[in-house]
């Protein structure tokens, strides 16, 4: 599964913000304005609205039994790779994911650990690679365009969130810089966490540029230490609008996961 360029989801979310001409400033405006979104994010927002296609995705046993441990076993061998705050993943509801980007094995890494159904956000033009495209719907890769809205992306988003899933996303929006530095993080996370009315996991992904960054052709043995931050509760609080709300977050976030790079 390939994830040059995932997204943070933050597409349509910074469109909006880009377009406002005006600052929400109540609960009962942030309540609304929240409500009015999801719903036009919402496969049922319009009679007339295209049917979305879910995608077909490989059991779960397979990558329970299957896929995770026999990848846990073969970077444990070859890459030194060690798992800290295990006991942070929560086992059930709705939750997002959310670290820093360096390699294109950066998902699988991440999912190791993980005992439960998710759904990651990818690059909508990857799906149409020779190769990998054929295979990220089968684990379980979502795909967003990179510009402009993408309520199809949202849409699948919130509902996987509404059913409980775990959703992983790199708010980067693509691969970061070679020395294993964070770049800046887009907002886009911490709006669907708001609007999900779900919790974010901050994850740090250490060594992973050491493994196969932007500049590498391929991928080289290296030491790995994959992070799992305490959960972060995300909510507008008192006498703040949403925008602001999400870039505290966002702002919060960022200090989590390079905490521990």
């Amino acid at each position: 599964m390939n994830h040059t360029e995932a997204s943070p989801a933050s597409s349509s979310y910074e469109q909006e913000d880009a377009t406002r001409t005006h600052t929400i400033e109540t609960p009962h405006d942030i309540a609304a304005a929240r409500e009015a979104r999801i719903s036009d994010a919402s496969p049922r927002a319009s009679q007339t609205s295209r049917t979305i296609e879910e995608p077909t995705v490989m059991p779960q046993w397979v990558f329970d039994y299957v896929i995770r441990p026999g990848f846990g076993s073969f970077l444990r061998v070859t890459c030194r790779i060690r798992f800290r705050g295990l006991e942070n993943i929560p086992t059930r509801g709705g939750v997002i994911l959310a670290a820093n980007h360096q390699t294109y094995l950066d998902p699988f890494l991440l999912s190791i650990m993980l005992k439960r159904p998710t759904r990651y956000l990818a690059w909508n033009e990857a799906f149409n690679w020779k190769l990998t495209g054929k295979f990220m719907y089968l684990f379980g890769a979502l795909p967003i365009q990179l510009e402009g809205g993408d309520r199809t992306a949202t849409r699948r988003s919130l509902d996987w969130l509404g059913k409980d899933g775990a959703l992983v996303i790199f708010p980067e929006g693509g691969r970061g810089n070679p020395d294993g530095s964070l770049m800046r993080l887009k907002s886009g996370t911490a709006r669907l966490a708001l609007d999900a009315g779900v919790p974010i996991l901050p994850v740090s992904l250490r060594g992973a540029h050491r493994l196969w960054n932007r500049t590498q052709k391929r991928p080289r043995p290296a030491a790995l230490e994959i992070t799992y931050h305490p959960l972060m509760h995300t909510c507008c609080e008192a006498g703040e609008d949403e925008r602001t709300a999400a870039r505290r977050i966002t702002d919060e976030l960022a200090a989590h996961i390079a905490s521990g790079l």
